[in-house]
């Protein structure tokens, strides 16, 4: 169903901050429908299987913990919301114009589920991965051309003038890495607000966090986080630039975000800020956060003689660069769940690469070009972005609804800060868990952050209830090396660590049933720990090979420019994707046709009813059971316990 797109000009207060710096952005509203995959913003992790319950991923995005008590989000999605439903319990994708376009229940990310169609592809355009120099490619810089392309300066977020890289985020990769403060300095002035005892500071600084089931090394993908305020809150009263008042505003914005406000804390910032409250999980106005994201090289771990700049298995060269620019208040009372609009038009610009999040917030992204240069999205690459980073809260100056969508678990729209690690550490370039390339194996410096909610370690969390590497409850080669060594009855574990036995349904399931259990006998033990009592570095990070393989893989989506149909390719379809239920909890094709056997799931069954206020609705269950002995948590928030501050 092909419908025109809408041009006009900004009227709200997104068009009169751009005209402050220069023209006008011009903004689009284009129907997704006409998109290659208008359910790009339901992520490919959320059409796995739970094998029966036992791998719960989906926690950490339908959560309901946050949205209950307005902390920075009004999007319930654990059952409390009769509008939204359970998405812990329920395959409950939505359905646009069903039945004249296909449903969300029919899986988009094809480059994910059969990645021998995709290699079928990059055969097809005469290219062969085996042939591609993966640690040579990896440790080329991308980053440097594109930000040379950026007109204006990079102290205003916009440019000001029409142009590709318009909002490409002004973080000079020179400047980098961040300083042992965490702010990034520059050797020139006209990248810089003010001079501290460091050198010219930028206004920018680097975020530490915890990082969870996505953008790990054994994902095949890393982040670096960095903050920007607005220039009025690095001055003083005085409206002098004050490297200490931007540093106690910037401690205090984090304290916010992490719901740590102590009954002492002021109500308003400080210095030229002092007309800004102080909101509880919300950003002030004009906060701009850069993400790199970097490929894996597990040779770059900060030190002098590191292929990379950065730590943390950073490398050079960067997959995408990410942008987020909040332009209009958001208010967690006003809203929610009510106003939610996922089939509404995504107001984007088409030429330089943004898409309105719906909630307050500009996003812009930039991805590698066939040959890895880096480009701007597209529309339909863009909205992917608005399914992770988005709440639901109707804008002035509108005149159209407007597609918003985002999980129970973001914070004003955010994922890392909210993550952020105590103290120091926390103001630190990302080094996913202090990396260190060890001589017997690579090792982590930091103890399990403990989750200030559920009493326990963050990580342990994770894999007691997601019983994997990542959100797509899948076990890397390593890691299984890992856990078949140390998982052993002979060590006074129940059973060996079990292979994924597929003869049957019942016996795949009963293998994830003893995983799991398996997988609390060695947490509880603490031997996911190291003897240092940190994160074994096993579980967070690859070996050089494996790295080299995943982004051998990811490439395949590069030079096919497929992004739209799945950015994450495994060496095979994952387990989790494959279709191992009992007859008891059966379920068909839309077509009708019976599931075999370890088939790849294409699609779920949908409500055929047009009477239904659901029609075309996904009703299939994840059997992610609420009762007591079902792994459902509704209530989980990504809130770390910070035992020597003054919290709230």
């Amino acid at each position: 169903m092909k419908t025109l797109v809408i041009m006009t000009l900004f009227s709200s207060l997104l068009g009169m901050v751009a005209s402050a710096t220069g023209e006008p952005l011009s903004e689009t509203f284009i129907d997704r429908m006409i998109l290659p995959n208008p359910y790009a913003h339901i992520p490919a992790q959320c059409y796995i299987e739970t094998s029966a319950g036992t791998q719960n991923a989906c926690q950490y995005c339908h959560s309901d913990g946050l949205a209950k008590r307005h902390f920075g989000n009004n999007t319930p999605q654990a059952g409390s919301s009769i509008v939204l439903g359970n998405l812990q319990t329920e395959y409950a994708f939505a359905a646009f114009h069903y039945p004249y376009v296909t449903n969300g229940s029919v899986t988009p990310w094809t480059n994910t589920l059969f990645p021998q169609k995709l290699q079928a592809k990059v055969k097809k355009i005469g290219q062969d991965p085996e042939s591609w120099d993966m640690a040579r490619y990896i440790r080329q810089d991308n980053w440097s051309a594109a930000f040379a392309k950026r007109p204006g300066s990079p102290k205003y977020w916009d440019a000001g003038v029409k142009h590709p890289f318009r909002l490409f985020p002004g973080l000079d990769p020179a400047d980098l890495p961040a300083d042992k403060d965490g702010f990034v300095h520059s050797s020139k002035r006209q990248n810089a607000f003010f001079q501290d005892q460091l050198g010219h500071n930028t206004g920018w600084r680097s975020i530490n966090f915890v990082p969870y089931g996505i953008f790990t090394p054994l994902t095949g993908s890393v982040s670096g986080i960095y903050i920007r305020l607005a220039e009025k809150f690095m001055k003083n009263d005085q409206g002098e630039f004050d490297d200490a008042i931007y540093t106690a505003n910037l401690e205090l914005l984090s304290r916010a975000i992490q719901d740590r406000l102590g009954k002492d804390a002021p109500d308003h910032y400080l210095g030229q800020a002092k007309d800004v409250e102080v909101v509880p999980g919300i950003y002030p106005l004009e906060t701009e956060f850069a993400h790199p994201l970097h490929y894996v090289d597990v040779a770059a771990d900060g030190s002098a003689d590191s292929p990379s700049p950065f730590p943390g298995t950073r490398a050079r060269r960067v997959k995408e660069i990410r942008y987020m620019y909040k332009f209009q208040p958001f208010n967690p009372y006003y809203g929610g769940a009510d106003v939610k609009e996922e089939e509404g038009p995504a107001r984007v610009g088409i030429e330089e690469g943004w898409i309105d999040n719906g909630a307050g917030w500009l996003l812009s992204g930039y991805i590698e070009d066939a040959r890895g240069e880096l480009r701007p999205q597209t529309p339909g690459e863009l909205v992917q972005c608005v399914g992770c980073h988005s709440g639901s809260g109707p804008q002035d100056g509108i005149a159209y609804e407007e597609f918003t969508s985002g999980t129970g678990n973001t914070i004003d729209s955010t994922w890392a800060f909210p993550r952020q690690l105590a103290g120091d550490a926390g103001w630190a370039e990302m080094d996913v868990m202090g990396y260190i390339r060890g001589n017997n194996g690579p090792r982590t410096q930091q103890p399990d952050p403990i989750n200030r909610h559920l009493g326990k370690g963050e990580f342990r969390h994770f894999l007691e209830t997601v019983v994997g590497a990542s959100l797509y409850g899948d076990m890397p080669a390593s890691v299984e090396v890992f856990l078949v060594k140390r998982i052993r009855q002979d060590r006074g574990y129940s059973a060996d660590w079990p292979a994924l036995d597929t003869s049957s349904a019942e016996t795949f399931l009963n293998a994830q049933r003893k995983r799991q259990k398996l997988m609390q006998e060695l947490t509880s033990r603490n031997e996911y720990l190291d003897a240092d009592g940190n994160i074994a570095g096993a579980l967070l990070y690859p070996p050089e090979d494996q790295a080299l393989d995943t982004a051998r893989a990811y490439r395949q989506v590069v030079v096919t420019q497929r992004y739209d149909f799945g950015k994450d390719v495994f060496p095979q379809t994952p387990a989790t994707f494959r279709y191992f239920r009992t007859r008891e909890t059966a379920f068909k094709h839309q077509d009708g046709r019976p599931y075999r056997l370890g088939e790849v799931i294409t699609d779920r069954e949908i409500d055929t009813d047009p009477k239904s206020l659901t029609y075309g609705v996904g009703i299939t269950p994840t059997l992610i059971r609420e009762d007591a002995d079902g792994s459902f948590i509704s209530d989980y928030q990504p809130l770390l316990d910070f035992s020597n501050d003054n919290e709230s």
